[in-house]
């Protein structure tokens, strides 16, 4: 059976505890890759979304924003004081009993699809290089983003890498 990709909203998060709570927990279960989110910080995360996919109940997430977001993060603040128009992949993830089937590829294959229909040029986002996230690094060059610069974040704890895909 295919994989269903369902759109999420926050209305939908607060309609459902035990969804809103699964989705957290897959995030939080990947907070070094990520970032730790409390329920309020990701309900609003949510909302304020361009895209926001789940598939399967908590199988995987994605969440892109774009340049108009009130988002506090120093890897988006990076693209914004760069590019007048983006959209930026904040998370990611698949759940490890789901990895394996291409879960990553189709949110991101509908991100794209969509981000072109609205007029999108490009997709950014970034890959933790320390601590290393090679397979990430490996699996956005197949899709066809390109590095753009590398930078150390929260005081030096870690450094990421800013990719971006151009939407031709």
């Amino acid at each position: 059976m295919p994989a269903m990709l369902t759109l999420l909203s926050a209305a939908e998060l607060s309609a459902q505890p035990a969804l809103a709570a699964a989705l957290l927990s897959l995030n939080n279960a990947h907070a070094s890759e990520l970032s730790w989110l409390l329920p309020e910080a990701f309900a609003r995360l949510i909302d304020q979304a361009w895209r926001a996919q789940r598939i399967g109940t908590a199988d995987a997430l994605l969440i892109a924003l774009d340049e108009t977001a009130d988002y506090g993060s120093p890897n988006y603040l990076w693209f914004r004081a760069r590019y007048d128009r983006f959209l930026y992949v904040d998370r990611i993830v698949v759940a490890p009993s789901a990895r394996g089937r291409g879960l990553a590829r189709l949110l991101y294959e509908n991100l794209i699809r969509d981000a072109q229909a609205a007029g999108h040029k490009r997709i950014v986002c970034e890959v933790n290089v320390d601590p290393p996230n090679p397979q990430s690094l490996a699996f956005h060059a197949t899709l066809g983003f390109e590095p753009l610069a590398t930078e150390r974040i929260h005081g030096g704890a870690k450094t990421v890498r800013y990719l971006v895909k151009p939407l031709d």
